[in-house]
């Protein structure tokens, strides 16, 4: 069978936002563009068409409508703390630019969504706080009405309206193996069809990996590259990334002499769920963590000493369940809180904002989204569970128990009435730290609608009782190829490798590294279109 040649100007290796975004740019510019893609055509925009849409910005219009007084300087201020950087050397030089690049330059990212006619939710959000560490000073997380899904949706339908659309190519089903390179240059890619394994070749002046990070196609990576200061990886992680995230042209870029780094440094969530639609092995759904429920260890103790709580520190909640008996946990509250402050980090079931159905979001904020819950209760009973009292509850948990872990009644009992007579004595005399901090998140109007008030477990009010047994789940590399700030993929020696370019998931989200430990959330889309344009501006000039 012959191999089949493709010819563009620039190729493409991935048809995710980041690859999307360098095509569209790319055509702005009248390159002809070639994308590959190894699903199919429903898959194009990879993993952000599933997300719940949420982006990082600084300084823009919706934030100004809040009299949020931003500055790049601030946001750069509370990105470096929670990426931990450390001191200037040559292992962080690029991802600490690339930091500074995006803080500077977010409205860029703003800019070019909106151009596509996406809109965002008037209040701007306020996730990853910090909790030892500060975090984010001010809400920065902008949700996309209509989810991530309407970002590729929207994007999409650009591309197919483009007066440049007849310079565009996308090629589905088609894995891109390795590189074609001659005289130290990447001229191109190969690999072979998904439909029949024929071989094909695609040449073009410069080469974009898009292809994403390594923490969905193969655990086997997260595992190898666990963080050591964590310990031992947990026998169960769920997978909550994308199926073609293997790592695979990070292992061909390396190959060529790139340089590779960082890849110990991963984003998980701490409150995965197994997935009810069972698509791969250990699929996993991400829960949106209720910030007035009780965080339990597998024997029924509250994680502590200072308590575990969403909205503040997700790398710090993964490095605290670590360490407990089991490597898994228990979130335990009741129909009131789950109701009012739970949620799903993805699109298929936030309804109303996936369908930007505004009665409904209205509805859901008033009453409760008690349609998602009950899904959820219904279609996840492996993993949460639902009783009348504490016994029944335990009880079920127990059923549910791993590696011989048993919850004990009495301690979980003692540890929920300690926090409901809190709860009871009134924000006066709090001294649990989940309350305070309750307490100051309820300053802010964004959190206070989708907040409880100082809300008891055990409350005949807010039956039943639930508990979720949570997982860690993968989501996202925070390494990746070392590129410098025109996407470039650099050697190990720091040179540039000639027509090579890396965006996206699979340059670190910019410089191998962008984000050091840990993501101050809505950064990863964000630093998808902002390396996109980047790399296709420095493209542009050379094509």
């Amino acid at each position: 069978m012959s191999t089949k040649t493709y010819q563009a100007d620039v190729v493409i290796a991935g048809g995710g936002l980041a690859g999307l975004t360098a095509a569209y740019e790319l055509l702005e510019r009248g390159v002809k563009v070639l994308v590959i893609e190894k699903g199919p055509r429903d898959k194009l925009g990879g993993l952000a068409k599933e997300s719940f849409g949420g982006v990082h910005m600084i300084g823009t219009p919706h934030q100004r409508r809040m009299r949020i007084k931003d500055s790049p300087e601030l946001a750069l201020k509370d990105w470096e703390s929670f990426a931990q950087f450390g001191a200037p050397n040559s292992d962080n030089e690029w991802p600490r630019a690339w930091a500074k690049y995006y803080c500077e330059n977010s409205l860029e990212i703003f800019e070019f969504l909106t151009h596509k006619k996406i809109e965002f939710l008037p209040l701007v959000n306020w996730p990853e706080r910090g909790m030892f560490r500060p975090g984010n000073s001010l809400p920065r997380w902008h949700i996309t009405w209509g989810t991530g899904y309407e970002i590729i949706f929207r994007l999409v339908n650009a591309l197919e309206a483009h007066p440049n659309r007849a310079k565009l190519e996308l090629l589905y089903d088609h894995e891109v193996s390795g590189f074609t390179v001659t005289n130290g240059r990447a001229v191109g890619v190969h690999g072979k069809s998904m439909a029949d394994g024929s071989a094909y070749e695609a040449r073009g002046e410069n080469v974009v990996i898009a292809s994403g990070g390594m923490c969905g196609g193969d655990l086997s990576k997260v595992r190898a590259n666990w963080y050591k200061d964590w310990g031992t990886p947990p026998k169960i992680i769920l997978n909550g990334a994308h199926d073609f995230g293997d790592g695979l042209l990070q292992d061909s870029a390396a190959d060529l002499g790139a340089r590779v780094t960082h890849l110990d440094k991963q984003w998980h969530y701490a409150a995965g769920v197994h997935h009810p639609a069972k698509r791969r092995p250990a699929d996993g759904l991400s829960l949106l963590p209720p910030r007035s429920a009780l965080w339990m260890n597998a024997k029924g103790e509250r994680i502590g000493p200072v308590p575990l709580m969403g909205y503040t520190d997700m790398r710090y909640a993964v490095e605290q369940i670590v360490k407990q008996p089991g490597q898994y946990s228990w979130q335990v509250m009741n129909w009131k809180i789950a109701i009012t402050e739970l949620a799903v980090s993805g699109c298929d079931f936030m309804t109303a904002f996936r369908y930007k159905s505004k009665l409904k979001l209205l509805r859901n904020l008033i009453f409760g989204n008690k349609e998602m819950v009950s899904r959820l209760i219904k279609e996840c009973p492996d993993d949460i569970v639902v009783a009348y009292n504490l016994s029944d509850l335990v009880k079920k948990m127990n059923e549910r128990g791993l590696d011989g872990h048993r919850v004990d009644l009495r301690v979980m009992e003692d540890a929920i009435r300690e926090y409901d007579d809190q709860c009871d004595r009134g924000p006066a005399y709090f001294c649990d730290d989940q309350l305070r901090r309750i307490m100051s998140f309820r300053a802010n109007r964004g959190d206070r609608i989708r907040m409880c008030k100082y809300q008891k477990i055990v409350d005949q009010k807010a039956m039943p009782l639930i508990a979720i047994r949570e997982f860690i789940l993968s989501r996202k590399s925070l390494g990746g190829i070392q590129t410098d700030l025109a996407c470039r993929v650099l050697k190990e020696d720091g040179r540039p490798i000639p027509g090579l370019f890396a965006v996206g998931e699979a340059a670190g989200f910019g410089g191998g590294g962008a984000h050091g430990l840990g993501s101050l959330e809505g950064t990863f889309l964000g630093g998808c279109v902002l390396t996109g344009r980047v790399a296709a501006r420095s493209i542009a000039g050379k094509t």
